[in-house]
Order: C-alpha cells, then sequence, then structure tokens
C-alpha cells in the first residue's frame, strides 16, 4: 500500500505542474497532462526507468537523496516535502536552508494595511519583506532590510522590559532554526558572529528559552517621531517557517498619531 500512495503522490505531482512552472518550454501539440516522467527524471537526474517504476510502484525505496531531488522539481512546501518522505518509508532528514522569501500573496498583504508596520521575518530573523511603514519605522536611515537578532543583540543600546523579553524570544527561535537548518551557512555565520560579540546572547542562548507566539508589547525610541508604544501581534506561516508581525499604536493615542506622520516621508 505505502508503494502506491507514494506512486498517486508523484503522478499528481507532476500532473500538476506545467512546463512554464520549472522554466521548460511547453512546445507544440503537447499531449501529456502536465509533466512528462522524461522531463522530472531529468531535472531530478535520475534515470527516466527509476523514475517510471517509482510512479508504477515498482520501484525500490528511494533514497533521501532522490526524495530531496523531486522535492526540487516538484517545489515542495516543507510539510509537503516530509508527507513525502513519510510515504518512503524514510525518515526526513534536515533542509537545507530556510525559506528567505515571502510568497507573492504575504506580499500583497503588506500593502493593504499601510498604516500598519508588517514586517515578515525568515527562521533567522532576517527582515524578508517590509511595507513602508514599517520601512521607515526599522530601517534607521538604512535602505536594507536588518537582521532583528543581530539588531537586538549587536546593534544600537536596547532599553526596558521588551527588550530584554525579545532577546530571550529571538533566541529560543533561533535555537529551533539551529535544529532544523544545521547544514545552513548563514545561519551558522550569524550564531558565531553573536556568540563571539554578545556576551548577553550566549548567556540567554545557554538557559534554553522557549516561546509561543503570540501578543506583545513593546517600547521604541524612533530618531524621528520620538517614543512609541506599540503592539506586536504576529501570524505564522508554517509551510516557510516564516513570522508575519503586525506593529500597531492604540487608536488616539500619541503613538498613532507619530506612526501616522512617518508615512508622508516614506
Amino acid at each position: 500500500m505505502a508503494k502506491q500512495d507514494l506512486a498517486r503522490f508523484l503522478r499528481h505531482r507532476r500532473e500538476g505542474l506545467r512546463p512554464a512552472d520549472v522554466g521548460l518550454p511547453a512546445g507544440p501539440r503537447r499531449r501529456t497532462l502536465g509533466l512528462r516522467r522524461e522531463e522530472v527524471a531529468e531535472l531530478a537526474h535520475m534515470s527516466v526507468d527509476y523514475y517510471t517504476r517509482l510512479e508504477q510502484a515498482r520501484g525500490p525505496r528511494p533514497s533521501p537523496r532522490v526524495l530531496d531531488a523531486l522535492t526540487g522539481v516538484f517545489r515542495l512546501t516543507p510539510a509537503e516535502r516530509s508527507h513525502l518522505f513519510r510515504l518512503a518509508g524514510t525518515p526526513p532528514t534536515p533542509l537545507a536552508s530556510p525559506v528567505r522569501r515571502a510568497r507573492p500573496h504575504v506580499n500583497a498583504l503588506l500593502r493593504r494595511i499601510p498604516e500598519t508596520a508588517v514586517i515578515v521575518t525568515d527562521a533567522t530573523y532576517d527582515v524578508i519583506a517590509w511595507n513602508p511603514l514599517a520601512q521607515a519605522l526599522l530601517q534607521d536611515g538604512q535602505g536594507t532590510r536588518p537582521n532583528l537578532a543581530r539588531r537586538r543583540f549587536l546593534g544600537r543600546p536596547h532599553e526596558g522590559s521588551s527588550a530584554e523579553e525579545f532577546g530571550r524570544i529571538a533566541v529560543a527561535r533561533l535555537r529551533r532554526a539551529a535544529d532544523r537548518y544545521p547544514h545552513d551557512a548563514a545561519l551558522a555565520r550569524l550564531l558565531a558572529e553573536l556568540r563571539a560579540h554578545s556576551e548577553e546572547f550566549v548567556q540567554i542562548w545557554d538557559t534554553a528559552p522557549v516561546h509561543a507566539p503570540g501578543h506583545r508589547t513593546k517600547t521604541i525610541t524612533h530618531p524621528e517621531a520620538g517614543r512609541l508604544h506599540l503592539n506586536c501581534d504576529l501570524l505564522t506561516v508554517p509551510d516557510d517557517d516564516q513570522e508575519v508581525v503586525f506593529i500597531t499604536a492604540d487608536s488616539g493615542s500619541p503613538s498613532a498619531r507619530a506612526l501616522r506622520h512617518l508615512l508622508p516621508a516614506v
């Protein structure tokens, strides 16, 4: 039964992809629904016979390398990748790296709420997308998107209990990322940098903190808007191991008025 389930999954994925989805020309008189088996085999760097036997439930149990190759060809999400490994009866191997781009529908969400600062962070706390208000709030006069963990531990001096809380939150998330992506070079460089230059980071790391996403409040001092009391509400994007953070101020408050004044300068 397991082989048949794997075969059905592969056929369904192959038939659901168009040649353009994987950078191939459609060509004239194309009769195959989705991709051809030989196209999948070529993209995954395996023989056509081997891939055909997988789709016909006749092949041997595929190796993790084969499964990762098919993951790439079929553009599987992390959850779909785990499902593929389960169907093959093979424990999932660690992912090579976090997803470091926001999906189009997430980017569209950022544009639809102009009076709320919104950022999207990947599993290593890189800001991978933001809307204009978030850019004005966070960029510190620079155009580049920051890494929030680096900013917290190695950036400008921080203050208040909200900064202490975020330090624990950041370390907890980075510890999870280190477990999930042990071979990611960018994450390894970030952790090495934080360990080398922040004694506070090392101390928090050694306590193995945990946290659950939810509502937070924080106070920041902005060079133009002054002292701001803000609310942070978080949504997760589980398939990509990302978080979307909505930053607002209480309606009618001085902080809300200050946020609105940042918009024209964006």
